[in-house]
């Protein structure tokens, strides 16, 4: 009956968090076995977590870099560094998002932030709009797979997972999926025989390779340090301190932007703070180099990407409360053993398993907000890949890299809607435009599916 009542909710165009807790509570009253009052006693407790204190924390730093103009320097970076390879605004796009990742944590931020920016710069080229679009569609889904990742915070608090670990799962897989998305640019540059769009500058080309190698070695050097014995808080304060002296001098374009996620994983690995301790590092960093270091945020933009923050976290955390008390409700009917019993009778091999829990969470992408579709989906499949012997942190990657492929369909892919606004192209052409680029993120989907090691190699080095 629960399951009904949700189905009718839904179908009648109720929004899904509503429909959650709304089918929550009309079976409590139908069946008189509870007090109506579980809802809100549920509802409550499912937000009452320290790890989702990292949520509005990441929301925040991922609206203060986009709102600093620190977009614009990562595309100049992007730029500077593959601008001249034949396709060369495609790769940019790839490059782009591959490095606001490591900022925003969601696909929806890049795809508004940086893909305007990009749309914009690859139109004004001689690109068409659906390859701008496509290519911009596809990178966007980088954002939640690299860390930090606001779909693995979500993930790591329903399924009772470390999030460190989810983020270093996600790095591999995150450049794999970059690598892939790149070959497919030069294979439509070869097709339709592009040429690179700025001439090639050693000057510029080596600038951005020594950006590159400051941001390799400064995390290497300190880790060297702290192995011999310096005391590490010392050291990584006397580190920043070098770091931004060193972009004094040579007016580096995007060192201290791309250090964000070097400073979150290597103060989670090395213990320095948890993801929500880093969470808020990020902010403080976003702020540092937003207000003191490129001044160029404002009190008074300062204040709208906070009320910004607040409607986007509010929106969040209610279907995580909602969809609290549906997962509690499914559990307790025995929704959730019973599916797991029929699956478990339907089939015993993971593989097959991972197949049909592909095919599932493709077509709930379609349908649901990723946090909406991770708070119901997790609570009915991570019972049954606890008994097939599939690790939850490899699960929970396979996961999230469904639900953003489907933020790329209607009827409800929100990246779709975005950048068909953004491009000023009707959804139809959009979603035809995006349809090429599903082949490296199915190609994707599928190595990270059947390819554990490559997922769990990192996490297991460092927890």
């Amino acid at each position: 009956m629960l399951k009904i009542f949700f189905l009718i909710f839904m179908g009648a165009g109720i929004p899904v968090a509503i429909a959650m807790a709304g089918a929550s509570l009309v079976y409590i009253l139908f069946s008189g076995s509870l007090p109506p009052f579980v809802v809100i006693h549920r509802m409550v407790s499912g937000i009452d977590s320290f790890p989702l204190l990292a949520v509005p924390f990441f929301i925040l730093a991922g609206n203060l870099m986009n709102n600093a103009g620190i977009t614009t320097r990562i595309y100049n970076f992007a730029l500077a560094l593959v601008g001249w390879l034949k396709g060369g605004l495609g790769h940019v796009n790839v490059v782009g998002s591959v490095i606001f990742a490591g900022m925003s944590g969601t696909a929806i931020a890049d795809a508004a932030g940086l893909g305007t920016i990009e749309i914009k710069a690859m139109k004004e080229h001689g690109y068409s709009s659906e390859f701008a679009v496509g290519v911009t569609a596809a990178s966007a889904t980088l954002g939640p797979i690299i860390p930090p990742s606001l779909p693995f915070v979500i993930y790591g608090m329903m399924a009772n997972v470390s999030i460190g670990s989810l983020f270093l799962a996600g790095l591999l897989p995150g450049l794999m999926l970059a690598l892939l998305m790149m070959l497919t640019v030069a294979y439509f540059a070869h097709k339709n025989q592009w040429g690179g769009d700025i001439h090639f500058s050693g000057s510029r080309f080596g600038k951005a390779l020594v950006e590159l190698a400051v941001v390799a070695g400064w995390p290497l050097a300190l880790w060297g340090l702290i192995q011999a014995g310096a005391p590490p808080q010392l050291t990584v304060f006397l580190g920043l301190v070098a770091l931004f002296v060193l972009d004094k001098i040579f007016s580096f374009e995007a060192v201290l932007p791309i250090m964000t996620p070097v400073l979150l994983i290597g103060g989670m690995t090395t213990g320095l703070f948890t993801p929500t301790e880093g969470a808020i590092a990020a902010c403080v960093w976003a702020m540092v180099l937003g207000f003191a270091w490129y001044r160029t945020l404002k009190f008074r933009m300062f204040v709208k990407v906070c009320l910004d923050t607040v409607e986007t976290t509010a929106t969040v955390l209610f279907i995580v409360a909602a969809a609290s008390i549906f997962g509690w409700m499914l559990t307790a009917t025995g929704v959730t053993a019973g599916i797991a019993e029929w699956v478990l009778g339907f089939t015993q091999e993971a593989w097959v398993f991972l197949l049909l829990a592909n095919l599932l969470m493709l077509f709930v992408g379609c349908f649901l907000e990723p946090t909406a579709a991770i708070t119901i989906l997790v609570p009915i499949l991570l019972p049954i890949t606890q008994k097939l012997g599939i690790d939850p942190v490899h699960f929970g990657l396979v996961m999230v890299l469904n639900l953003m492929i489907g933020l790329l369909h209607p009827p409800m892919g929100m990246v779709l809607f975005v950048l068909a606004r953004v491009a000023k192209l009707s959804v139809e052409r959009t979603t035809m435009a995006i349809l090429p680029w599903l082949v490296p993120l199915l190609v994707s989907l599928g190595i990270i599916t059947y390819f554990p090691k490559a997922v769990l190699w990192l996490p297991k080095m460092f927890y």
